[in-house]
This record gives structure tokens, C-alpha cells and sequence, in this order.
């Protein structure tokens, strides 16, 4: 054991942890969820970059001494590789802004650095206020993390977004000639085929990884430099300037200050914009997800458009019974990412000069991505991999549909059309049986016309229209 002190007085520690007395203190504090810092992410790496980058800065305009910045590199290097989770203990939920997170990770450094100066843990060489934290705040070092860290998650969600629209794509292809009834109102409408349906899917997704994308680059503008409330008070001169030079040398990623650091530390909107991009895929995964619900629903008595994949047994009372349970569960991650895109709102609104909620939003930002982005590979992989296309059942309805009397307004009128409708519902015939058998068609025409591949594509339909078929 090692005794620690601080203004509020000691706490002894067990000399196998790094950190000290401010993190024991938050330990006793903030142990309420079982979700610690450690468990997000790339959120510690993120902190020890700008530990290591500060440090380098903090020499480059000759505050921090050699050795100091040897050992500070060198502890927070072996961190980042290493991946001492026991190190990073606090609880997600803190009050204070985050300021037991960026002590306890100063605490880490500092202990870790003298031990590798003097043989053994301390704080006479490498102070973790003085040294660790010099020229930053809490209130520039958390927010910045988090742009890090969400700049990294976001990158694997755009990579699992794209993925995610090619396998559509895929399935779009393969169903490019089945032809099913569209469905409007949950009602019948006109005919398209399956492919085309996949293709709205697709294009909605890849439209969301662009989304994603565009959020993603405002993660790059960090307020790190603007310390306690923006006004940069604490730092020297030179400092900001070589810290950023470092970070992106380090990480290989071109970070910039926020330009103004006021509203960087004050306003957290920048989170509701990036929890909507989640909430935006969410949203159309949720819609996929209960469509392809309802057009495998049956598979007797349902739509049974599509086969969804058996992946286990549906029911322990009712034998032979599948779920779709893929879906369900994806259904059920837009509803968790719904409910963490309210808590971030919340969270977002703060009040003067800083916003102390961040490490609620943080949790809820890193808990939706991670859904996400382990959700699209295994709906790709249990669901869209192996779904099939219900051919038969699809060309059955399609070709009953009495829908198809919308050909008879665009050939004739629309009251025309509707008295076809109403007579083949009364007499339980299909628009094909009635329109030939009033004389509207010629069996000929009416067998092409009313064809409803013919309708799924305008040029098909306007060649035989302004051909022989005209009426």
C-alpha cells in the first residue's frame, strides 16, 4: 500500500494500481452502472494521445524537461499498447465534467513515469497536475477525447455502412426479375420487382455512410488549447500550435483547433448532429428489418413474398415454427438507439461556460455505435445472406392485384378504370378477365399490357403503348 494526499486529505492506494487519490475518490463516488471509461472504444487511447502530445508540445517551447518527456512518452506509449484496463476503473456516469476521468489518467502517467525515473511510483519528478496536465483543463482534455474517440467509431460505422449496402446491392441483383405487388397503405399498389425494392434499400444506406462521413470530419476540430473556458489562460506561448503538429504527427490524422474555442467548450450541439446521423441508420435499418417482417410474415398465411433464413427454433410450444429473429433484434437497436438519441439531446444543453454532461453523452454515442456497427455485419450475414425470393407467390399476387387497372386509366380514364376495378372485385375476377371480356382489350393486348413485368419498367411500357398496342 502507498498513502496519497490531497486537498481534502489521504487515501491509502494498492501500490499494483497507477492511479491515486482523485481516481480512488471517484471510485467511491461513481460506481453505479458496471460501464467504466475502459470499456468505450479507443476513449483511453484517445486521452494518453493528448497526454503524449501535450508533453511533446509542452518541450518543444521548453517547459517540460528531457527526461520528463522521455518518461511521459514512454508510460504512455506502453499504455496504449498494452491496454491495462484495471488502470482506467471510473465509472461512465461522474459528475464534475469529467475531471476524475483526466486525473485518472494523469495519476496513471505520473505514477508511471517516475517509477520509470526513480524506481518507484510518485510524484517527485513528473507531477500529474503540474506536468501531465500542463497547459490543459479537463474542459478542453474530455471533448477532445471524445471527437477522437467518436472520429474512430464513426470511421468503422461508415466502413460497416458500406459493406452493409453492397450485400443489398448483391440482392438486388439476384432478385432484379422477380416480380412482386407493390404495397401502399399496406394495401395493394402497382407492381415492381424485388430488385427495385433492394435498390431503394441500398441507396437509402449508402446515402446514410455518407451521412456518417460528412459528421465524422467535424470530429477533426478539437478545443484542445483553450483550457478552462476558452480563453487559452495557462498555456505558453507556441504551445497550441506544436501540440496540434504533434497529435497529427502521432496519429496520422489532421487535427485542427476549433475555431473558437468559446463555443467549442460551451456549446455541445455538434453531438445532437452526430446522434442523428446514428438515429438516421437506425431508422432505416429498423425499416428494412420490419419489412422484411411483414413479406416473410406466413409462411402460409402471411405475405410469404421472401424466405427469411432459419437460424433456430421459433417455439417451444408450437413445433415447426420459425422466427424472424434477426430482424427483431435489429428492430430492437433502433429502439435502444432512439432512447440514447433523447438522453444526448438532454445532455447537449448544458449552461454557460461549459457543458459537464459529456461523459453521459459520451456513453450513449459509444453504446448506439457499437450497436450498429456490430448489428449491419450480422443482419448481412443471418438475413440478407440467405434470404430467398418467393417467386411464385410474388407473380400470384402480382397478377391479381386490382391494381393493375391503373392501365386502364393511363390507356383511357380514370372512371373507366374504376368501374373495371369494381366489377372484378364484385365478380372475384382479375383486371385481365374483366377488360377482355367487356371488349376494352383484345386478349392480345390485354395478355402484354397488363403483363406486370410491363409495368415495373416505362420504357416496356410506353414501347407497346405508342406501337401496335395503342388504343
Amino acid at each position: 500500500m502507498r498513502t496519497e494526499h490531497d486537498a481534502l486529505g489521504s487515501r491509502q492506494i494498492e501500490d499494483k494500481y497507477y492511479y491515486g487519490i482523485q481516481t480512488q475518490r471517484a471510485l467511491e463516488n461513481f460506481s453505479i452502472s458496471g460501464t467504466t471509461i475502459a470499456d468505450i472504444p479507443s476513449y483511453i487511447d484517445s486521452l494518453l494521445q493528448i497526454k503524449k502530445a501535450a508533453a511533446i508540445a509542452n518541450h518543444r517551447v521548453a517547459a517540460l524537461g528531457d527526461e520528463q518527456l522521455s518518461a511521459i512518452v514512454l508510460a504512455a506509449d506502453e499504455f496504449i499498447h498494452s491496454h491495462k484496463v484495471v488502470q482506467f476503473p471510473l465509472d461512465i456516469y461522474q459528475g464534475g465534467g469529467g475531471t476524475s476521468t483526466n486525473m485518472n489518467v494523469n495519476e496513471v502517467l505520473a505514477n508511471r513515469a517516475n517509477e520509470i525515473l526513480t524506481g518507484k511510483k510518485g510524484y517527485e519528478s513528473v507531477h500529474p497536475n503540474t506536468h501531465i496536465n500542463m497547459c490543459q483543463s479537463t474542459n478542453d482534455v474530455i471533448p477532445s477525447a471524445m471527437k477522437i474517440t467518436a472520429h474512430r467509431m464513426l470511421g468503422d460505422l461508415e466502413k460497416a455502412l458500406l459493406r452493409f449496402a453492397a450485400d443489398l446491392g448483391h440482392k438486388q441483383v439476384e432478385f432484379a426479375d422477380v416480380v412482386k405487388l407493390g404495397r401502399t397503405c399496406l394495401q395493394d399498389a402497382l407492381p415492381l420487382t424485388l430488385g427495385q425494392q433492394f435498390s431503394g434499400y441500398r441507396s437509402a444506406f449508402e446515402r446514410s455512410a455518407r451521412h456518417v462521413a460528412e459528421v465524422r470530419s467535424h470530429c477533426l476540430e478539437l478545443p484542445m488549447g483553450g483550457t478552462a473556458i476558452g480563453t487559452e489562460f495557462g498555456t505558453f506561448p507556441g504551445y497550441k500550435e506544436a501540440f496540434y503538429q504533434a497529435l497529427s504527427k502521432n496519429t496520422g490524422i489532421n487535427f485542427q483547433p476549433e475555431p473558437n474555442f468559446f463555443d467549442g467548450l460551451q456549446n455541445a450541439d455538434f453531438w445532437i448532429s452526430v446522434s442523428a446521423a446514428l438515429k438516421t441508420t437506425a431508422s432505416l435499418l429498423n425499416k428494412l428489418a420490419s419489412d422484411l417482417r411483414l413479406m416473410g410474415s406466413g409462411p402460409r398465411s402471411g405475405l410469404a413474398e421472401v424466405k427469411l433464413p432459419a437460424v433456430q427454433p421459433g417455439s417451444s410450444i408450437m413445433p415447426g415454427k420459425v422466427n424472424p429473429v434477426i430482424p427483431e433484434m435489429a428492430i430492437q437497436v433502433y429502439f435502444r438507439v432512439l432512447g440514447n438519441d433523447l438522453s444526448i439531446t438532454r445532455a447537449c444543453e448544458g449552461e454557460l461556460e461549459l457543458n459537464v454532461w459529456e461523459s453521459l453523452i459520451l456513453n450513449c454515442f459509444s453504446e448506439s455505435s457499437r450497436l450498429l456497427i456490430e448489428c449491419l455485419p450480422l443482419f448481412s450475414e443471418k438475413c440478407l445472406g440467405k434470404l430467398i425470393a418467393n417467386q411464385e407467390s410474388c407473380a400470384q399476387s402480382a397478377e391479381s392485384s386490382l391494381a393493375l387497372s391503373t392501365v386502364i386509366a393511363t390507356l383511357f380514364d380514370y372512371k373507366t378504370a374504376s368501374d373495371v376495378a369494381k366489377k372484378a372485385e364484385q365478380d372475384g375476377k382479375s383486371i385481365h378477365q374483366v377488360v377482355v371480356e367487356s371488349g376494352l382489350l383484345s386478349l392480345e393486348q390485354a395478355s402484354e399490357l397488363l403483363d406486370p413485368k410491363v409495368l415495373t419498367s416505362p420504357e416496356l411500357f410506353h414501347g407497346l403503348y405508342r406501337g401496335k398496342l395503342h388504343v
